[in-house]
């Protein structure tokens, strides 16, 4: 289940619905419309492995590495951030679930960071064309 945080707006929203990209929102669709950053992630527990994307950077903290879900922080523009989930969710490195579970993920332009759970130095992944 691919979710996206109040913060990705409605219009990037539908592109990815356009792409065929399943995703649900949080407010209208999951949890509740003004979820503080706190009740996110007992949310995300609730859910089957989701993973969450949010243009948020204060999410992407090592300690917030689990099992059962993945954080990917867009570090774009509000107006790229479909283009920049599509190409996430393509990269080999998290093109399954299995592949994106317990990672916290920072996504920009220039590639992605990542910490995976239990690592103890974060990782580089460049995107491929």
């Amino acid at each position: 289940m691919n979710i996206l945080d109040e913060n990705i707006p409605e219009s990037q929203r539908q592109l990815l619905r356009g792409w065929r990209v399943v995703v649900r929102q949080i407010g209208p669709e999951v949890g509740r419309q003004g979820m503080k950053d706190e009740e996110i992630i007992p949310l995300l527990h609730q859910l089957g492995r989701p993973t969450f994307f949010t243009r948020d950077l204060g999410f992407y903290d090592q300690r917030l590495c689990h099992a059962g879900y993945c954080l990917a922080c867009l570090a774009v523009g509000q107006y790229e951030a479909a283009s920049f989930i599509r190409r996430f969710l393509r990269a080999s490195a998290f093109d399954t679930k299995a592949k994106r579970m317990g990672t916290v993920v920072r996504v920009s332009h220039t590639g992605m960071r990542v910490w995976r759970l239990h690592a103890t130095r974060e990782e580089r992944v460049e995107w491929t064309t």
